[in-house]
Order: structure tokens, then C-alpha cells, then sequence
């Protein structure tokens, strides 16, 4: 069975292909358009499909449109109600819904061949739970949904068993735990539906302030649900038009600490209450604040259940595969097979990659021992480009579209946020060997899609200070042999020659631009940033011999 999953209606438009239960491909628009997720959540952008990302998913697996069996779109337009009847001011809220429910004809438009009745909505939330509880490695398991909003709700809790979920709670609008988090993201001059990130990044300045202030604010209910009320963000700090690290002010960090704080507490006794009511082992999590590492830590540490698995893509992207999972699942009466790796985008062959480089007249070198040349030139504080593979799927760099660099070099993160043109609060993560990684770092292991963080030994904080943010914890992914050989072996040449069993990662893109997908966006930045090395594939070219 053929299964399509497509993400259109607010943001970070996506495709994923589900065949037989099993995930083909999966990708986001900006890869391919360039536009920073894609387009913004307005409601007059929700006719946007994901056009390319949906023919580059077919191409992927030989398929046409009329090929396929069925196309989940992740938002089920009879489910809204008018959003002022909910307390949601948001005018145009019409025009969205009346889009989705235009879909099918739209997408029988975008894929000629495609019959309309093909399309199947699925609830927002349940695409989000699908694309963990289906993904996830469990037969069994709770499954937490937060985000800004779906139809007319922002939270599920429920349960899967085997391929069916049961939901148990969900939380109705005005009620948001994103829409939160985005206004506040908004008063301190960053992006709504953006640059959240950088409130968590930022959180670690501060001090939980008016902490008592926000346990009013935000409650949770008992039926598994809590209520957001309205907040005087003003009354805290200044409001900041496009923020800069000159304008954020103590008082802005103590209210980004207050709020993340808070927003732990609420999501721990919500998975407490899923707990209680499923008495699963594992907690499976997505949406938009499933993407908050410092909160899914405090889950880890603090909450009930024995393991927690979050999707890579937690946000709105996500909810393609949910689609395509969810159908894949309840059509078959099946559960899918469980996803073992993010890097489901695009890739080229080694020999594909070689012709760019000699169409691009670029000197470059193949040699036979690819870690031991690159390991060599980290070890020698080079900044390397490292393109492997197929691109990730989500918003984290994994070791497939990177920059890579010294840990041991503390200025190599001011070095990396330059290049970026990124905010200099912001920290870098480290690839860590997943045998080492224990030794060096305290928190869920093992963690291949780097969405939690762990505290820094003490011992090595000094050895590794790059990676070390202010508060003591670095964001970490554990490299696994059997699943990332090409990088393990880099890590273990790296190794040798410095004792460091870590390497700097951070995505591999400039500031505003979506991560690096193709081999000539890879060389667009490399020609334009102060980059010592680029690596496509088993290739590498090196700054000193391109550009004299």
C-alpha cells in the first residue's frame, strides 16, 4: 500500500512517502524552495502545497501520482469551529479552513493523475501523535501532543496499542502551550513560529523570577488538560522589535527562565497524568514543543515512565509522516515499521557528487582513508563542510548537512557563530561516540536526534568548552557505528590525535537559509563562508587550493 502524507496548512510544509508500512522518503519544502520553513503560518499562504517535496518523494520511489493509494493531508477541516467562539483572534481563520477543505482539488491539480477522492483528512494532533507512537519502537506507549494549535485544540494525550490510538485528553483553544511560548518568542523580538529556540538558549542566562506569578498563569487541569491565561508580557520586561544581544536585558533572560521553567513543571505533571491513567513504559512525544530539549530532559530525569522517544521532525513537518503513518496504520490494520534514521531527504552518488565538483572546476582529492584526512585538519582547528548521504528530515543537523569543528577550542563557538551570522547565546552541539558517551555526558542515552540535553562532567568541561553552554549542559548526538560508520569513523580518528572522543556539530547553513540540501547549495557556501574544508561524500577540497 502507497501511502502519501502531505503537511500544508500553517507551516513547514512537508511530504512523506509510506510503502507497505515501511518510511520511503520524507521531506521539507525548504529544501527545496529555500524559503526558511517554508512559508508563514497566515492563513492566506495555507493553499501552498509542498509541491516539490511531493514529486521529489515519487521520483524517490518510482512512482506517479496515480500510483498512489491514498494521500493524507494533516488537517481535517470539519472539526473547526469559528475561532472567536473560542477566545482565538484570528480573522482570517476562514480562509485557512476553506483552503483545506479545497485540498483535494488542489492536490489533484499539483499531481495530475491523482484521483481527488484519494484524499483523506487527518486530524492535526493525530498526525502528530502518529508520526511518534507509530514511529517509535514500541508496540505500546503514551503519546503527548503539544503545540500552537490544530483545528480548534493545542494539546492529545492519549495511547497507542499496536496501530490503533485511543485519545484521552485533549485541551481546546484559547488554551496553548505554543502559542505561549510564540508570544513570548514575538516580545523578545524574535520570530513567532520561528525562533522559539532561541528562548530556550536564552532561558539558561536567567532566573526563574516570577516563577509564582506563572504557576497562576499556567495550570494544569484535572483532566489532563491546563489552562494558559492571558499575560502581561510587558509587565516583566520591555517588548523588543528584532532583537539584537545589545537589547536583551537581565530582565528578558529572568522571563525566558521563568517561562521554560514553567513550561517543564506543566509538562511533567501532564506525562504524570498520562502515566497514571495508561501505565505505559514509554512516552512518546511530538508537536512543536516536543522540539523544547531542555523540557524533554526534565521528562526524562523527572518523569515516570522508563523511556521517552520524541520525532526528529516534531513540528508541523512531522505531521506528513504522521499522515501517512496514521493511514498506513488503520488502512492495514498494521503498525508501520518503526523509523530507525531522520535521513530520509535527498542524496547524491559518490559519482554524482565528483561531477559537480568538476563542473564547478574545484580541485579536489578522493582519498582512501577519508577520516583519517579530515580528522587530521579538525585536529588542526580547520572548520569543515560535511555533506554525507541523505539529507535529515527535522530541523536538526545530524552529521549528514554539518559544520563540524575542535571542541577543545573555546572560541570555536563564537568562530562557528559568526560564520552563521547567529546570535552569539546561542550554543553549538557536540557528536559524542556512543560508547564515550556515558563517560563524558549525564542524561537519556543513547540520543541519535539530538532532542535532549545532558549535563557535562565536570572534568571535561574544561576539555571540551566549545560545546559547554553557560548553565553546564551541552545538547548532545550519540554516534552509533552500525547506523553512522563514515562519521563513527571520523570521531575515532578525531580521537587519536587530540584524546576527544567529541566533535562540534552544528547545522550547515547561514543565517535565515534553510540547511544545505543540495551539492551546489553546499558549494554556494562554501565559496561564500570561511569555511578550511569542504566534504562531499568521500571528496574533499580545501580552501588553500581553490581559491588562491
Amino acid at each position: 500500500m502507497r501511502v502519501l502524507g502531505v503537511n500544508a496548512i500553517f507551516h513547514d510544509p512537508s511530504a512523506a512517502l509510506v510503502v507497505d508500512g515501511r518510511i520511503v522518503a520524507a521531506a521539507e519544502e525548504e529544501r527545496f524552495s529555500r524559503r526558511k520553513h517554508g512559508k508563514r503560518p497566515v492563513p492566506w499562504s495555507a493553499w501552498e502545497l509542498p509541491d516539490q517535496a511531493i514529486a521529489w518523494c515519487l521520483r524517490e520511489a518510482g512512482l506517479k501520482p496515480e500510483d498512489i493509494d491514498v494521500v493524507g493531508y494533516s488537517f481535517d477541516p470539519s472539526l473547526c469551529v469559528d475561532l472567536s467562539e473560542l477566545g482565538v483572534c484570528d480573522p482570517g481563520d476562514q480562509v485557512r479552513v476553506d483552503y483545506a477543505r479545497r485540498a483535494p482539488g488542489f492536490l489533484a491539480a499539483s499531481m495530475p493523475g491523482l484521483d481527488p477522492a484519494k484524499v483523506k483528512f487527518v486530524p492535526h494532533h493525530v498526525a502528530h501523535a502518529a508520526s511518534a507512537g507509530l514511529a517509535a519502537p514500541y508496540e505500546r506507549s503514551a503519546c503527548l501532543v503539544l503545540d500552537g494549535r490544530g483545528e480548534r485544540a493545542s494539546h492529545l494525550g492519549g495511547v497507542y496499542d499496536g496501530p490503533r490510538l485511543e485519545i484521552l485528553a485533549a485541551q481546546d483553544l484559547p488554551h496553548s502551550l505554543g502559542l505561549l511560548y510564540e508570544d513570548l518568542t514575538e516580545h523578545l523580538g524574535f520570530l513567532r513560529s520561528s525562533d522559539e529556540y532561541k528562548v530556550m538558549a536564552l532561558a539558561s542566562y536567567g532566573k526563574p523570577r516570577h516563577l509564582d506569578d506563572f504557576r497562576h498563569l499556567l495550570r494544569t487541569t484535572p483532566e489532563g488538560g491546563f489552562v494558559t491565561e492571558k499575560v502581561d508580557w510587558a509587565g516583566y520586561a520591555p517588548r523588543l522589535n528584532g532583537a539584537s544581544e545589545g537589547e536583551l536585558t537581565e530582565a528578558h533572560a529572568d522571563l525566558a527562565c521563568t517561562v521554560q521553567q514553567r513550561l517543564e513543571e506543566v509538562l511533567l505533571e501532564l506525562a504524570t497524568w498520562l502515566y497514571d491513567r495508561t501505565g505505559a513504559k514509554a512516552l512518546t512525544m511530538a508537536g512543536g514543543t516536543a522540539l523544547n530539549c531542555v523540557a524533554n530532559s526534565v521528562l526524562a530525569r523527572r518523569g515516570p515512565f522508563d523511556h521517552i522517544w520524541v520525532q526528529p521532525a516534531a513540528g508541523d513537518a512531522g505531521t506528513s509522516l504522521g499522515a501517512a503513518l496514521h493511514l498506513s496504520g488503520t488502512e492495514r490494520n498494521e503498525r508501520p515499521e518503526p523509523m530507525t534514521t531522520a535521513a530520509l531527504g535527498r542524496g547524491w552518488s559518490d559519482d554524482e557528487l565528483a561531477a559537480r565538483l568538476r563542473q564547478a572546476a574545484l580541485p579536489f582529492e578522493t582519498p582512501a582513508d577519508l577520516a583519517e584526512v579530515v580528522g587530521e585538519a579538525l585536529a588542526g582547528d580547520a572548520i569543515v563542510a560535511w555533506y554525507q548521504g541523505r539529507a535529515e528530515y527535522g530541523p536538526r543537523a545530524l552529521g549528514h548537512r554539518s559544520l563540524l569543528a575542535h571542541p577543545g577550542r573555546r572560541e570555536n563557538l563564537e568562530r562557528l557563530n559568526d560564520i552563521k551570522g547567529r546570535e552569539q547565546f546561542r550554543p553549538v552541539a557536540p557528536l559524542v561516540l556512543a560508547e564515550r558517551a556515558a563517560d563524558i555526558f549525564d542524561g537519556p542515552l543513547p540520543s541519535p536526534y539530538m532532542l535532549f540535553v545532558h549535563d557535562v562532567a565536570p572534568a571535561w568541561r574544561d576539555r571540551i568548552p566549545a560545546v559547554v553552554h553557560v548553565d553546564g549542559t551541552a545538547r548532545i548526538q550519540t554516534v552509533d557505528q552500525a547506523d553512522e560508520p563514515v562519521l563513527a569513523d571520523l570521531l575515532r580518528a578525531f580521537e587519536r590525535r587530540t584524546g576527544l572522543p567529541v566533535l562540534v556539530n552544528t547545522s550547515l547553513n547561514t543565517a535565515g537559509r534553510p540547511m544545505v540540501d543540495t551539492p551546489a547549495e553546499a558549494l554556494e557556501l562554501f565559496g561564500s563562508a570561511p569555511v578550511d574544508l569542504l566534504v562531499l561524500g568521500p571528496h574533499v577540497v580545501r580552501r588553500a587550493g581553490a581559491f588562491r
